[in-house]
């Protein structure tokens, strides 16, 4: 439901961004300037768009320093993803709500009275065909239970006599959200309920909403690789196919991930180490929401990858129409440096307000997203990309014919071929513009 409604609002936003505002301009005409810049406009005519002022000169220093940037980039933003390597995924529950809700005072009389596990009892439904040796190794299954060391209790419900299903009731000597809960729950499937099911019709199933919830972080695990890599290779593919290169979308590839790195590598340290939850009122620590990872990255990837064509398109137009790659990476970080900013301070904006809500939850998007943009936009489409692409030269526009000639013609931003094109032998056919 996520992934359809948010793939239709892009869409019509698309659709919207290339019919209904383009007529609107048309409509509006010079009326969208004001009249100083019309002023401006019919004294000076029209100007070259190179930039100026802080984005003119910042650019110019990333070109004078590529390597000592990159490396201050590279390291700060793995330094900044350190933490990750720690991220652990399930769900918080009242215990990390914020302290003086009802929600919290309860999930803490609770666990103060009865125990942490009290709070989050795992469900044992047992089948069985009503034999005799079914209900010896029910009994067997029960009293095992209760020697388990991270077991306090277990409470076998009432039932109708003869029915062929047995519920128990077990609680934990830990909280939900602990990690010795989620060990526990892998001993009692692995290890203590199948060596007494054999022989027997009977089955055992460990349930309950805690078991739910951590069986829930397992399997987005799982499939987070899967996810990651399908949403890097069609972006990659996307850049490949739009900038007829091999660097451009691979860099972009190595950026987003370092960016969702950085980022949950914050969210570790705020929401799980508990470094700024509490300084926020946000709850005490606790492990990251297990579905975070898949809806972030896909904000994620989908912003950096805005970022990442604002830029890059104007540097390709920049080295269509002169073959110099400082100069096009120069001119197209002056000129795009000013709207990447912009609309990376809106959208950080726009997810800090998600902390004011006081939910912790929501928070953890508001923070983890808001890392995100003000990193992608403040060090790796500023300093990192810019500075890797004066190093790599000419070959940031490479691409073996081979695969030039099996590729689709199109453009980002279609330009014309100026009548005379500077291509040295080293550059690829690639280098030169494709006809829109």
């Amino acid at each position: 439901g996520l992934s359809i409604s948010s793939a239709m609002t892009v869409l019509i936003a698309m659709t919207a961004a290339v019919t209904l505002l383009p007529a609107l301009f048309g409509f509006m005409g010079m009326r969208l300037l004001s009249r100083r810049e019309r002023r401006h406009l019919d004294d000076h005519g029209a100007q070259d768009g190179h930039g100026s002022g802080f984005w003119a000169r910042w650019s110019a220093l990333v070109a004078r320093r590529p390597v000592l940037l990159a490396l201050a980039a590279a390291v700060l933003m793995l330094v900044l993803a350190g933490p990750y390597l720690s991220l652990r995924l399930g769900l918080s529950d009242a215990g990390n709500d914020v302290a003086g809700t009802t929600t919290r005072k309860a999930y803490d009389m609770l666990a103060s009275g009865f125990g942490p596990g009290f709070n989050g009892p795992l469900v044992l439904v047992a089948t069985q065909s009503g034999s005799s040796a079914d209900q010896a190794a029910l009994l067997r299954v029960e009293g095992a239970l209760g020697k388990q060391p991270g077991v306090v209790a277990v409470a076998p419900l009432p039932g109708k006599p003869g029915a062929k299903v047995a519920v128990i009731e077990l609680f934990p000597k830990t909280a939900p959200q602990d990690v010795k809960t989620s060990q526990l729950i892998t001993h009692l499937r692995n290890d203590v309920i199948p060596p007494l099911e054999r022989s027997t019709t009977l089955r055992v199933y460990v349930g309950g909403s805690t078991a739910i919830f951590d069986d829930f972080a397992a399997i987005i695990g799982s499939k987070l690789p899967l996810f990651i890599a399908v949403i890097v290779g069609l972006g990659f593919l996307l850049l490949l196919v739009a900038f007829r290169s091999l660097l451009v979308p691979a860099t972009a590839a190595v950026m987003n991930l370092l960016a969702a790195g950085a980022a949950f590598g914050v969210l570790v340290v705020f929401f799980q180490w508990g470094w700024g939850a509490t300084l926020l009122g946000l709850g005490k620590p606790g492990p990251i929401e297990a579905f975070l990872p898949v809806i972030m990255l896909a904000i994620l990837f989908g912003l950096s990858m805005d970022y990442q064509v604002f830029l890059v398109s104007r540097m390709h137009e920049e080295w269509v129409h002169g073959g110099d790659n400082e100069r096009a990476v120069t001119i197209g970080q002056a000129t795009t440096g000013r709207v990447i900013s912009a609309a990376a301070a809106i959208m950080i904006c726009v997810f800090l307000a998600f902390v004011l809500g006081g939910e912790r939850i929501i928070a953890e998007f508001g923070i983890g997203l808001a890392a995100a943009v003000f990193l992608d936009a403040a060090i790796i489409r500023t300093v990192l990309v810019p500075s890797l692409m004066h190093l790599f030269g000419r070959r940031n526009w490479w691409l073996p014919a081979v695969i030039d000639r099996h590729l689709p013609h199109l453009s980002v931003e279609p330009v014309e071929k100026p009548e005379s094109q500077p291509v040295s032998e080293s550059a690829s056919p690639a280098s030169v513009a494709p006809e829109a």
